[in-house]
Order: C-alpha cells, then sequence, then structure tokens
C-alpha cells in the first residue's frame, strides 16, 4: 500500500436541491470501481473518505462525467490539508453551534478578497483559497458568498459547515 494516502473528498454541487444526483451508493461503488480503499461515504451530499494515491481529485472527475455526462467538479483533500483547513478558522471563537461555521473551498484564487469579507465584517474571513463564513442567523439567512464569488469572479467553491469537517476528518483512513 506504499504511496496510498487517506483523503476526504468533497463534490461539489450533488444532491442538494434536487439537482444532480448521485446516490452514496453509486459513489462508493465508482470509488471502488476506481482501485480506491476504505471507501465510506458520509451524510448524503457528496462526501466521501478513502484511501488512494496519484491523481484523486482528476480520476474522480473523469469518472463522474462519464457516469453521470456532466461536469462534478471535487477536491480530494489529505487530513492533513482538512485538519489546515479547520484550524485556520479565524471566526472558531465566535461560533457557538458547528452548523453555523462554514467554510467554503476554491477551486481557483480569488482577485478581491477584501469585497468577499465586506459582505459581512466580523463574519466573514478569507486565508488564500478558503472562506470562512460564521452565520449567527443561520445559514440561509447569511450572505451566499459562493454566489458571490462564482458570479464576479466565475470561481467555483464547495462548503462543508464545521460539524461535517469533524465528522471528515475522523473518519478519514490513517
Amino acid at each position: 500500500m506504499s504511496g496510498r494516502r487517506g483523503y476526504a473528498v468533497l463534490l461539489r454541487g450533488v444532491n442538494v436541491g434536487g439537482n444532480r444526483k448521485v446516490p452514496m451508493a453509486e459513489l462508493r461503488s465508482l470509488l471502488e470501481e476506481l482501485g480506491f480503499t476504505e471507501v465510506r461515504t458520509l451524510l448524503q451530499s457528496g462526501n466521501a473518505v478513502l484511501r488512494g494515491s496519484g491523481d484523486v481529485a482528476g480520476d474522480i472527475e473523469r469518472a463522474l462525467a462519464q457516469r453521470y455526462g456532466v461536469e462534478i467538479r471535487c477536491l480530494a483533500l489529505t487530513r492533513e490539508e482538512l485538519q489546515s483547513a479547520a484550524d485556520g478558522d479565524p471566526l472558531t471563537d465566535r461560533a457557538d453551534n458547528g452548523s453555523r461555521a462554514v467554510v467554503l473551498w476554491l477551486f481557483d484564487d480569488i482577485p478581491e478578497p477584501a469585497l468577499v469579507e465586506e459582505l459581512d465584517p466580523g463574519r466573514i474571513a478569507v486565508r488564500g483559497r478558503l472562506v470562512y463564513q460564521w452565520c449567527p442567523d443561520g445559514i440561509s439567512n447569511s450572505p451566499d458568498v459562493a454566489a458571490l464569488i462564482r458570479r464576479n469572479w466565475k470561481v467555483a467553491t464547495t462548503a462543508r459547515n464545521r460539524n461535517t469537517v469533524a465528522k471528515l476528518l475522523a473518519a478519514i483512513p490513517d
């Protein structure tokens, strides 16, 4: 098993509002067909953990496009990368509920991060390709950071709340 590492895989925009359905049993099967091991899915929103090597995200994106006929972006994060995102949240002390603390991973850089933070000062922080958002009134009552980034800079994002990040960290194979 040399060279194989544990990863958390985050699919962008699946199983949300009835769009881009990817049943988790099918996702597990697809990942195993690709040769990944110790595959588990978490929740219904496109989260998996596995052990693999090589271009994990690229291999999964190509297989998803072939199977479903649409582009589904994904990130494959090592335990270290996921832990760094969790530890780097500058808004941690404000969030009393992990479901109201969100981290967005950007697939590319955004040219004007200060404009994102100005959406909701003190509740949004940009750190490189990570955007942290504290949503004290709930996610649906907070600025839609992902839409702003997608609309203004044509950069795709995928988001998970702090509770989901913790579950993924606990499940990534060692």
